[in-house]
């Protein structure tokens, strides 16, 4: 089933939707208080929609699922990972532009 927008994902549900996943993972660790956390959600949303049925974008509430957070070493938010096989292949920590996440994301394909 492809996904046209974000899959909110938790410690229970993660192992599942991303590392069992077929399709390569985007995976955003954020929070509800994070000013850029909230800047690219938009952005995030779009290359969802863009990318559906290629590539499934996932959002981690970093507050409520601490355990993913730590397993991962999340220090600062947001921070995208990319899977691929269930390995973390890529990471961009910080705020960045639509086509700075598109490249990253076509080098998942």
């Amino acid at each position: 089933m492809s996904q046209s927008s974000p899959v909110h994902v938790s410690d229970g549900t993660f192992d599942t939707e991303v590392l069992a996943s077929p399709e390569p993972v985007v995976a955003d660790f954020w929070a509800e208080w994070c000013g850029p956390c909230k800047r690219i959600a938009p952005v995030l949303e779009e290359l969802a929609s863009e990318f559906a049925g290629k590539v499934k974008v996932v959002k981690i509430d970093v507050d409520s699922n601490q355990e993913l957070a730590t397993r991962y070493r999340i220090q600062s938010i947001p921070t995208l990972l990319f899977f691929k096989g269930g390995q973390v292949v890529d990471t961009v920590i910080g705020a960045y532009g639509k086509d700075a996440y598109r490249k990253k994301i076509e080098a998942l394909l």
